[in-house]
């Protein structure tokens, strides 16, 4: 019987890009990423929470939030993770056609939701409400701000992934990059359903 022969490209491959837990490398680094950001992101959610209430002079919370506009702005962040979820389906069957669709349509989709969040900054500046008017302003925009910054490097990946995939360097063999950043856009959208439960529908 003939031994088995590896090819030491292949095995020095293998101890380039999996640890001992089976998982790759890039993939490690990004949940490593994403649980340093859940830090972050629970230590702005928990100022804003203790100093929304102390503000001593207006506007306040109840004064300015449109819950209706900002649940519509919430449910095209949340479509956004389905189309994502297709997306990865479409590589996964080397359908770069349906892929290019679905990276284009969740990056359009994050757009329309950093675009509403503009009109809701803009709105609330027209109010009174700057960062630095009271507690309340600092501690709302440095959150929600914070969060967009996320959503817009977001959608610079999905158009980055949409590029590569125009131009034949995306094959089904580099379906994790995509599930990767597939990770990173899941995790901006639970992280907004936090804080729009946490901000907008609790009462201070």
């Amino acid at each position: 019987m003939a031994a088995t022969v590896h090819d030491p490209v292949e095995a020095d491959d293998d101890v380039l890009h999996h640890s001992a837990t089976g998982l790759s490398n890039e993939k490690i680094a990004m949940w490593a990423f994403l649980a340093s950001d859940c830090l972050l992101f629970g230590a702005l959610i928990s100022t804003y929470i203790l100093y929304r209430g102390r503000s001593v002079v207006g506007p306040y919370p109840h004064g300015v939030y449109d819950i209706p506009y900002t649940s519509v702005s919430s449910f095209v962040l949340l479509m956004s993770s389905l189309t994502m979820v297709l997306a990865l389906s479409a590589i996964q069957r080397n359908d770069q056609r349906r892929l290019r669709i679905w990276l284009l349509t969740t990056a359009l989709l994050g757009t329309v939701f950093i675009g509403g969040q503009v009109y809701e900054f803009t709105s609330f500046v027209r109010m009174g409400l700057k960062i630095h008017t009271n507690l309340f302003g600092s501690s709302f925009f440095v959150l929600t701000g914070f969060h967009g910054t996320h959503v817009f490097i977001g959608v610079l990946m999905l158009m980055s992934l949409f590029s590569l995939s125009l131009k034949g360097k995306l094959p089904q063999e580099k379906a994790q990059t995509v599930e990767l950043v597939g990770l990173y856009w899941h995790f901006v959208d639970v992280i907004w359903i936090l804080i729009f439960t946490l901000v907008y529908l609790i009462p201070s």
